[in-house]
């Protein structure tokens, strides 16, 4: 891999994991596109998706050394109940990937098709949650502005999101917004839930290449390097910019991105 192929790669994944538009789909088809050797890729993929955790970290730095603050006095308050709602949302997605991987990845695979199908998926309910988010009768006002069931329901997105192409962003914030959680607080829980199981499954990839015996190197130290300082910067542009977008409703012109490039996959695929 070449630095220009590690710098426009990490600029993918740091835009996308935040998007509503798939990171992993357009890491394929941009790996596709540049003709990136499969060899070492898998190095890669963790260094950037580690970035991507990193701009979100620095992003709402301040509403997670809240949380800290409130969990370290060892009592129920807004911050230890939001924590625990967060917790309660991974389950779903550390079951999928701890029991259900392998399974998954072979029901799904790794064609541009299957990404396509995906992005259709993503689009529709990216189109779903801006036209009727926040219309649908919901009942309850809720500590922290989400229930214990709408953070269960929006970690059930989330592990449906291991398909390559279905947006992890996406689809938790479509579900988040389609059972009533107000747009003010859902871009937050959706960035702040995904950054244990981003981390799982970067260390579950790395142990089972490691087990499989997969070759080391295939990727310099200076592409790592660019991939990771690309991904943190546009990592902590399309952050700031997705929490503003989901404040103003503005998802729709993603569900018209998504399907725009899933009939282009289709056409020429």
């Amino acid at each position: 891999m070449d630095w220009w192929q590690a710098l426009l790669l990490g600029i993918v994944q740091g835009l996308t994991e935040f998007l509503p538009v798939s990171s992993s789909g357009h890491l394929m088809i941009a790996r596709e596109l540049f003709g990136v050797e499969a060899e070492g890729f898998l190095d890669f993929t963790v260094m950037v998706h580690f970035a991507t955790v990193l701009s979100t970290i620095v992003v709402f730095r301040k509403p997670i050394l809240a949380l800290l603050k409130d969990l370290f006095r060892f009592k129920l308050n807004d911050g230890t109940d939001y924590i625990f709602k967060l917790c309660l949302s991974m389950i779903p997605v550390a079951v999928v990937g701890f029991f259900f991987k392998d399974e998954v990845e072979a029901l799904f695979g790794e064609g541009l098709r299957t990404v396509a199908v995906c992005l259709l998926v993503t689009a529709v309910l990216l189109a779903f949650s801006d036209f009727f988010g926040g219309k649908l009768p919901v009942r309850g006002n809720y500590r922290n502005g989400i229930s214990w069931w709408q953070a269960l329901l929006v970690g059930v997105g989330q592990a449906c999101a291991v398909a390559p192409g279905l947006s992890r962003s996406g689809t938790t914030i479509a579900t988040g917004l389609l059972s009533g959680v107000k747009r003010e607080g859902m871009a937050q829980f959706s960035f702040l839930m995904v950054l244990v199981p981003i981390i799982g499954e970067q260390m579950l990839d790395l142990l089972k290449g490691f087990s499989a015996g997969a070759p080391a190197g295939g990727v310099g130290a200076a592409a790592l390097i660019c991939g990771f300082v690309a991904a943190f910067l546009s990592g902590l542009f399309a952050c700031s910019a997705m929490v503003a977008l989901v404040k103003r409703s503005r998802l729709w012109w993603f569900s018209l991105y998504c399907t725009i490039v899933a009939v282009l996959i289709f056409a020429l695929a």
